[in-house]
């Protein structure tokens, strides 16, 4: 065979396959826990940007105790379970089409039911305010053990889809012996091996300490260390929220757009990087926390900033491949490509402007990552600022994006009211821009985050305009999801039935994967895998070999 032969490159697409419809109806329910744990999420988020302009619509809420259980429901519904919901449901339909094989049902099954009961209990225990301790729930605040059993109930549901995805590439590599891993089954199962390592962390502090502690099984905890388990997932979770939206920046969006992407094995390069680099970083959000040495904050602060290249080369190529997509739409100069995207996709649109906000929300992250700069913006207003730019556009804005074509694969319904959606992610992402505008100015005046500002009645006046942007923004962003709300359900209940997509969009690559190539070799997951443990291991062994055992002197606290 000769070299040419060796390294001829590897159709990765099969042959579209129709998923059974109990399969696909497994998945919409899965999809519609999600959407509802996002309305949820939203109408709080509202209550919390109006809030920060000293307007008081929390009285309004039946049920609603106070400020901190709002922000509690507000935090967990949008940032929590409406994440990996979607994650749970999009990944394995994701890599059962790469790999043209049914899912399994058992699984689909196993999933949907462990975020049922994990909706419920969870809540139960913020509803009835047996669980004002924000999403971060941080010790020595203690909630309900209900709330903590719900919350190990949805890891547990993640640990479900990412074993679905496991099975399915072990029995696919079974029947294909030799055969490269399809991109889009790659970059899927790579960032739940991601996931399954990050949330070790979290892991062990509800089940061994936080969990017990709400029990009575253990009188006291310790702080400190549990909120370094907590970082040790913390920051790496970012990226379990981001990768599915990077998945379908690099695999699908070119194919909405008429482009290609670039390369096959730069994709691919990229995932085992944010794999690599997305775990050992939790210390930079501990700057302020003593007992931890400014020699481990330091690395960690080095590999935040390694953690960006693997961005900066998601931006190149999500770029390039639009650029194509533009010029083959007939775009030419060099900005005239962009009037030929396909501006009028709903699901395009959205997904664009979420990037085009990420950007933004990725510079700000470099801020909160450094060192020194860090004490300015620590617990200010700036951090939900930057939030909001990254988790609250760039992956929901994303999700959006998706649900406009999932939602009508799913149902085999046309998309509800096109141009509606369109403006839906315009009047969405400007009110990002503004909330966010309005926070990071506040922050770097020093308003801080997470206080009640109508009953506390502080501030500057430089605070008020920074307040009244927020306010306009968040009610900007709560318009915007009340639209993609009301397309959705339309879609579903109106939308013209045998008319909607028969196959998920793949992008075709430019430089396609090969059979032997050096390329090949990116294919070792175990590997890969090895190497984040080992990564990991240096950056946190030191910390809990000079730390541990635990020091259990906190009792519990229920301020709100």
């Amino acid at each position: 065979m000769s070299v040419a032969e060796s390294t001829r490159a590897v159709v990765l697409d099969p042959a579209g396959y129709q998923f059974p419809e109990n399969q696909r109806r497994l998945i919409r329910w899965t999809l519609y826990i999600g959407y509802f744990a996002l309305a949820a999420g939203v109408a709080h988020g509202f209550a919390q940007g109006l809030s920060y302009a000293n307007i008081d619509v929390l009285r309004y809420f039946p049920g609603l105790r106070d400020y901190y259980q709002g922000l509690t429901a507000h935090g967990v519904a949008n940032a929590l379970f409406f994440t990996f919901t979607f994650s749970n449901a999009f990944l394995p339909l994701l890599t059962a089409r790469a790999l043209g094989r049914p899912m399994i049902t058992g699984f689909l099954h196993a999933t949907l039911w462990t975020l049922v009961a994990a909706n419920i209990t969870v809540i139960w225990a913020v509803t009835t305010g047996r669980a004002t301790v924000l999403f971060t729930a941080y010790a020595p605040l203690q909630a309900h053990w209900a709330y903590y059993l719900g919350l190990v109930l949805l890891v547990v549901s993640t640990y479900i889809a990412s074993a679905h995805l496991y099975v399915m590439l072990a029995r696919w590599r079974k029947e294909h012996p030799g055969e490269r891993i399809p991109l889009l089954a790659f970059i899927s199962v790579i960032s739940y091996v991601m996931w399954d390592l990050a949330s070790v962390g979290i892991a062990v502090s509800f089940i061994g300490f936080l969990l017990p502690w709400s029990l009575g099984i253990l009188e006291r905890t310790d702080p400190l260390l549990n909120r370094t388990l907590f970082w040790f997932t913390g920051h790496a979770i970012v990226y379990a929220w981001l990768l599915p939206a990077y998945i379908s920046w690099y695999a699908l969006v070119p194919r909405q757009t008429n482009g290609k992407l670039v390369s096959d094995p730069l994709t691919r390069v990229v995932f085992i990087m944010f794999l690599l680099l997305s775990i050992p970083t939790g210390f930079h959000h501990q700057y302020t926390d003593p007992g931890i040495s400014t020699n481990l904050k330091m690395f960690h602060a080095v590999l935040t900033f390694g953690v960006f290249y693997p961005s900066l080369a998601t931006a190149f190529s999500v770029v390039a491949a639009m650029e194509i997509g533009g010029r083959r739409n007939g775009g030419g100069g060099l900005l005239g490509w962009i009037r030929k995207l396909r501006w009028d996709d709903p699901s395009f649109t959205a997904q664009v402007l979420a990037m085009i906000t990420f950007v933004l929300g990725g510079i700000t992250g470099l801020i909160n990552a450094s060192y020194l700069v860090n004490q300015i913006v620590h617990n200010t207003a700036w951090i939900p600022g930057h939030f909001h730019m990254t988790v609250g556009s760039a992956v929901a804005l994303t999700l959006m994006g998706v649900a406009y074509w999932i939602i009508p694969y799913l149902t085999d319904r046309k998309l509800w009211g096109r141009k509606f959606a369109v403006a839906q992610s315009w009047i969405y992402t400007i009110g990002v821009l503004i909330m966010a505008r309005g926070l990071i100015s506040g922050g770097l005046e020093g308003m801080p985050r997470r206080t009640f500002r109508v009953a506390a009645n502080y501030g500057r006046d430089s605070w008020e305009l920074a307040g009244a942007l927020t306010g306009i923004g968040g009610t900007l962003m709560t318009v915007g999801a009340v639209m993609f709300f009301i397309v959705i359900v339309m879609t579903i209940v109106a939308g013209k039935k045998g008319e909607g997509p028969k196959d998920i969009p793949f992008a075709e690559t430019l430089i396609p994967a090969s059979r032997d190539g050096w390329d090949a070799k990116l294919d070792r997951l175990r590997l890969w895998t090895i190497a984040a443990v080992v990564l990991v291991l240096i950056a946190y062994a030191p910390f809990f070999i000079t730390y541990l055992p635990a020091r259990l002197i906190s009792p519990g606290y229920n301020f709100f």
